[in-house]
């Protein structure tokens, strides 16, 4: 039986990828926030007061997974979760002042890290590439969240 070329293989590049990401944040961005735990501060930023599961599905994480990153978060004192007034079974999350200046300073981080990781690519490139992946990664995003059953096609 003959290998199976992987480069063909959109899964392994995607994971190829993403170790890529994941040494390129580290070095240049940080090795105490993870990039999951930065979208959810820049997602606080963008929205104050959402609650966790709005938050997570904002910056498409699972419920397990973002409960663990507001806990963190948490305990960082990077952000502080108060009661919702109008349902006190929900809690909102808001960025402490901490949280605002990390969200800053990472910020710029990122905008540097970005230009490394997408330097092989012309600006044209970059565009056609995010395209790309977003319109896959909204397709994975449907295969994991099917659409209600009963709405209408469009």
């Amino acid at each position: 039986m003959a290998a199976v070329d992987l480069t063909a293989h959109p899964g392994h590049l995607a994971r190829r990828l993403q170790q890529a990401h994941y040494l390129l944040w580290n070095t240049m961005v940080s090795e105490e926030i993870t990039s999951p735990q930065f979208a959810v501060l820049n997602a606080l930023v963008a929205e104050p007061g959402l609650d966790q599961r709005t938050v997570g599905e904002r910056v498409g994480l699972d419920r397990s997974t973002i409960a663990e990153v507001i806990s963190r978060l948490g305990r960082r004192g990077l952000l502080d979760k108060v009661r919702d007034p109008q349902d006190g079974r929900r809690s909102l999350l808001r960025l402490t002042d901490d949280g605002v200046r990390t969200h800053r300073k990472l910020t710029v981080r990122t905008a540097r890290m970005n230009q490394v990781f997408l330097a092989p690519l012309s600006v044209d490139e970059q565009t056609v590439f995010f395209d790309l992946i977003r319109r896959v990664s909204d397709a994975a995003e449907e295969l994991r969240n099917p659409a209600d059953p009963l709405a209408t096609p469009s």
